[in-house]
């Protein structure tokens, strides 16, 4: 298994930038497709962003162009730069190490970190 910890969220005016980091323990982090996910009050949790161990990435329609996802096998760290924020960011983002299925989509597994905060209001 895979333990993870969010970090990085706060409070942000729309327009503005954070990043996010997902730091990985106890497993072959370099073997895992990893991905960003977030959940916002009253909503579902939705896929955001993913990145297989090779650096391929896929993004929701919603921040392409906005966000990027990138990983530090070595260190074992996931991130998200998240630019040109808007009010409908605002949520909890979550970590998550997974699989791809044989359409290249992440596949979600029970190892997620415990959030972190994301909140963009005036």
């Amino acid at each position: 298994q895979v333990q993870l910890v969010e970090s990085g969220g706060g409070l942000v005016q729309p327009g503005g930038s954070l990043r996010l980091s997902c730091t990985a323990s106890g497993s072959i982090f370099s073997a895992y497709s990893m991905a960003w996910y977030r959940q916002a009050p009253g909503n579902q949790r939705e896929l955001v962003a993913s990145i297989t161990h090779r650096g391929n990435t896929d993004y929701a329609d919603s921040v392409k162009g906005r966000f990027t996802i990138s990983r530090d096998n070595a260190e074992k760290i996931v991130y998200l730069q998240m630019n040109w924020l808007k009010a409908d960011d605002t949520a909890v983002y979550y970590c998550n190490a997974g699989q791809r299925d044989r359409d290249g989509r992440h596949v979600a597994s029970d190892s997620w970190g415990q959030g972190t905060q994301v909140t963009v209001s005036s």
